[in-house]
């Protein structure tokens, strides 16, 4: 594996910083009609938010899962895998349960009439907030709806990053047995798997129902190049080119590329810009991993990793540090952005839509979702132990944790 150079115990901090900012900018995307969300980073370039999440979840699982692979036993690290997998199953599930909830109170409560006693909601209308998430088919065909649930073949638009991330823990095992063989074994699977999907197609059923072919919006067989180019760098099988002048302009020029076919206020009118950005529409595809797609994260990753090198403690500072315990409480955090996600949309809803209150509502929840990474982990702190007086602070640092699988 590839050694910490941060020091022993010690966490990497672009990966809980980068994957915090992640989680914000998912919320901030995610709350419908959302004026803020023109300014996140999927306006201005062919990779969003999406592919910092993967990515490093991708080089986390191989700091929390390579060292059980490489240290212990194959069938140690496979068991440690299927536990997390079980873990994402069931946070999927609950996340699925919460939100037709929360959807389906917030519909009841904002049909007129409601609350006759004063507790009525005037902007609402008669909002459907099941029907703003397609949702009518599982209170219509429940008993289908909840078979299909369970096995990932009805898989709602809002709810398929957690069915992916779980097919791309299951071909962890594959990835690194082909890697114990040789050491290229492994990414040459993924990125043969990946050209495969790409050029041909391989997606998985997302409905049971028979009047629709939908798949899955993320393809895992075309996003585990993303996720495994952070697990293999971790492991070593990958190495990140040396930093180089050239290369940073070189990956420069092509983000400013996407940009400029990416963003309407750059394109707009552009004929030239409007036809570039027809033909490589194809080529940026979100459900395969479209390769401009990839190569605009590899850019933006690379030139990210040159500015920060040596100055990587600098994301721990103080505006730093709010978005990293975010990223270290990942798969609760994620969950909880989701779910606040909706509930700031129905607070626009009710408040209105003028930039200062979607400023406000912005803030605010962005402030809540720390709140709540940092109270999870004053929890996993264990607060109610008692603390023994004579443990030594070496013993302590060597029980740190270096990263959370995420």
């Amino acid at each position: 594996m590839k050694e910490n150079r941060f020091g022993p115990g010690v966490r990497d901090p672009r990966v809980d910083f980068f994957r915090g900012l992640a989680f914000i900018i998912i919320f901030i995307a995610h709350v419908p009609q959302n004026w803020m969300g023109r300014w996140i980073p999927a306006r201005f370039g062919f990779s969003d938010a999406t592919e910092m999440f993967v990515f490093m979840s991708g080089y986390a699982a191989a700091i929390a899962f390579g060292a059980v692979f490489v240290r212990r036993s194959f069938l140690l690290g496979s068991a440690r895998v299927a536990f997390r997998t079980w873990q994402v199953y069931t946070a999927h599930i609950t996340l699925f349960y919460i939100i037709v909830a929360v959807s389906a109170a917030a519909t009841y409560m904002a049909n007129p009439g409601w609350g006759a006693d004063g507790f009525a909601f005037e902007r609402w209308g008669a909002t459907d907030y099941i029907g703003k998430l397609n949702l009518w088919y599982f209170f219509d065909e429940t008993q289908r709806a909840i078979v299909g649930l369970f096995t990932l073949t009805y898989v709602p638009n809002f709810f398929d990053i957690l069915p992916m991330y779980l097919v791309l823990l299951a071909m962890m095992p594959i990835v690194v047995a082909l890697s114990q063989i040789r050491p290229w074994a492994g990414p040459a699977f993924c990125l043969a798997l990946w050209l495969v999907t790409w050029t041909v197609g391989t997606g998985l059923p997302a409905e049971v129902r028979p009047d629709s072919d939908r798949v899955w919006f993320f393809n895992p067989f075309g996003w585990h190049i993303v996720f495994f180019a952070g697990f293999c760098i971790q492991m070593g099988w990958l190495k990140v080119p040396p930093r180089s002048v050239w290369l940073v302009v070189l990956c420069l020029a092509f983000i400013v590329f996407s940009a400029s076919v990416s963003n309407r206020m750059f394109y707009a009118g552009n004929e030239t810009l409007e036809a570039i950005r027809e033909f490589v529409a194809p080529l940026r595809a979100k459900t395969d991993q479209g390769i401009f797609r990839f190569l605009h994260f590899l850019a933006l990753a690379y030139v990210t990793v040159v500015l920060l090198y040596g100055r990587e403690r600098l994301l721990l500072g103080w505006l730093g540090r709010p978005i990293a315990q975010c990223g270290q409480q990942s798969l609760p955090v994620f969950m909880f952005s989701m779910i606040l996600s909706r509930l700031a949309g129905m607070v626009l809803d009710v408040v209105g839509r003028e930039i200062p209150l979607v400023v406000a509502v912005n803030l605010a929840g962005i402030a809540i979702l720390i709140g709540f990474a940092y109270l999870l982990g004053w929890l996993k702190s264990e607060p109610w132990r008692k603390r023994r007086s004579t443990a030594s602070p070496a013993a302590a640092t060597t029980k740190a944790p270096v990263a959370s699988a995420g």
